[in-house]
Order: structure tokens, then C-alpha cells, then sequence
């Protein structure tokens, strides 16, 4: 399984560690930016995950800077926790990269694909909170309709809703499998599709689990504060419901007081070669900011 980090040209382009200092990987995932923010000569890196695996695997990573590298098992909404906790007042930079990993994706018995039938769990953080199968199981039709419509933007999410309750009456839905094929009965075919149909109520349930859009815009605004002058923020994004809150987040930090200046009028999109090397990084969007006072 190889990890392949999403835009890390741009990243280190607006990060410039080459001028040293400190910069924190508010999702480090595998390691892969932390690294190459630490080949471009970052003095010092603190990487947060809620996903311990993932942490283990960044730990592999980062083998080489172990004395410039600290892994820290935290949500990236906890910034401001892990620096106090450290008496850190201002960063160098601060990089949020909010897609969802290779190793979650790939990884036998996480339950976030559809590619093979398992456990639906689809938890970032294993160890806490609800999986996928408990809010399936739980949740109203009304509750599983709103949230298939919002986090999913999937326009058959009464019937997807309708179906996932009547099944559930029958027996647990409780793998990827059984979900997947409930989802795509429920919605009408109408000829091929460029995504399979149960794809945007996985996003939906993934989002749901793990409260991707909660606290979002207070994280943009609590690492924007934490930003010495001249610093930078960069935030990668893999739906349009993310990219809107860090856009408008950004753009009222600017607006507010001028101490923010947004230095991305318009996201930046992969170039058509890195989608052609790493097919999952067509979806990326990348935003930045700058501490301007």
C-alpha cells in the first residue's frame, strides 16, 4: 500500500520552511507533507491524528527527524490544547490536510469502501464514539434522510432513508456490503454513472460518524491566531461542503480586521498529471492564507 500525499508542491511552495521554524501538520495522516516540510528544512514539526494507526505509520515516516518530529494523538479541532499544553504562543505555519487517508481507505476492517465487505465502522478515532452501523442502526428515517442530503448532497436521500429502515427491520446492516447494495436498489437506474451510486451516502455516513464539518471554522480561526507575522495557513479540502466553511472562514478573518490575507482568489486544483499518478487527489482543493500582523 503506498501513501501518496496530495499537492505537496503547493503545500511547501506556500509554507516556505526553508526558513525554518516551527509548523504543525494538523492532520499528519502518514507523514508524507510533515516530511517533505521537514526535507525543505522545517526546524521542528508536532503532527496531530486521531487515528492511532495512522500515527504509527507517520512514526515509520518520520524515523529519520525523530528529534525535530513530535506525534501527537489529537483531533486538529484540539490545536489550541496541544500548544498550551506545550506553552506554544505562535507557529511557523500550519498545514490541515482533510482528506481521508490511503491506509483508512485501503486498510482491511476499517469500514470506510465499498471495494470489499466488512465491519461498517468508518471511525477515524477507533478508539471512541460510534460506528457507522450504530447510527444506521439507531437513527431515524428523518435523521438518516437529512444527513444522506447534506453530507452526501444525494438528491434520492428519502428513499435511500426508507429502504435503510425497512432493511434494517429484517436484520442488522452492520458490513460495507449489505449497505452498498441496499443503497443502490433504493436509487432508480437511469443508465452507466461516472461514481457508483452508493458512494455519496458512504461519504455522507463517514462525515456523519466522524463530525468532519463540526468546529471547522473554529479550527481555521484558532490556527489563523496562532500564526506569527508573515506565517501561513493552508488547508486541503475533498468536498464542496468543507471547501465552502474554510473559503468563507478565510475570507471573514480578512474581511474583519486585515490581519488575514487570503492568497488563493480561487482554489487550487491538482495539475491533470499528479490525478493521472494518484487518481484520489482529483477531488482536492487547496486554499491559503496569510498572518499579515
Amino acid at each position: 500500500m503506498t501513501h501518496v500525499p496530495v499537492m505537496t508542491a503547493e503545500v511547501v511552495d506556500f509554507l516556505r520552511p526553508s526558513r525554518g521554524g516551527l509548523f504543525v501538520d494538523c492532520t499528519v495522516g502518514l507523514g508524507g507533507h510533515a516530511r517533505a516540510l521537514l526535507e525543505a528544512g522545517a526546524a521542528r514539526v508536532i503532527g496531530l491524528d486521531r487515528d492511532r494507526d495512522a500515527l504509527a505509520r507517520a512514526r515509520e515516516t518520520l524515523a529519520p527527524w525523530t528529534d525535530r518530529v513530535e506525534l501527537v494523538h489529537a483531533d486538529y479541532r484540539t490545536l489550541d490544547d496541544v500548544l498550551d499544553a506545550r506553552r506554544i504562543a505562535q507557529i511557523d505555519g500550519a498545514l490541515a490536510d482533510l482528506g481521508v487517508s490511503s491506509l483508512q481507505f485501503d486498510a482491511a476492517g476499517r469500514g470506510f469502501s465499498f471495494q470489499r465487505d466488512e465491519p461498517l465502522d468508518m471511525r477515524m478515532d477507533q478508539s471512541a464514539g460510534e460506528t457507522a452501523a450504530d447510527l444506521v442502526a439507531r437513527a431515524s428515517e428523518r435523521e438518516l434522510a437529512d444527513a444522506i442530503f447534506q453530507y452526501g448532497e444525494e438528491r434520492f436521500s428519502r428513499r435511500i432513508a426508507r429502504a435503510l429502515v425497512g432493511a434494517r427491520a429484517e436484520a442488522p446492516i452492520d458490513t460495507t456490503g449489505r449497505l452498498a447494495t441496499i443503497v443502490r436498489r433504493a436509487i432508480p437506474r437511469r443508465g452507466p454513472t461516472r461514481i457508483d451510486t452508493a458512494t455519496r451516502t458512504f461519504q455522507a455516513l463517514r462525515i456523519w460518524v466522524n463530525r468532519e464539518l463540526d468546529g471547522l471554522d473554529r479550527f481555521v480561526e484558532s490556527a489563523a491566531r496562532r500564526l506569527r507575522a508573515g506565517a501561513r495557513l493552508v488547508v486541503i479540502t475533498f468536498h464542496s461542503l468543507e471547501d465552502r466553511i474554510v473559503k468563507h472562514t478565510l475570507r471573514a478573518l480578512q474581511q474583519r480586521d486585515g490581519s488575514m490575507q487570503v492568497l488563493t482568489k480561487k482554489p487550487l486544483v491538482p495539475h491533470d498529471s499528479e490525478v493521472d499518478r494518484n487518481p484520489r487527489a482529483r477531488s482536492a482543493k487547496l486554499r491559503a492564507a496569510e498572518r499579515m500582523s
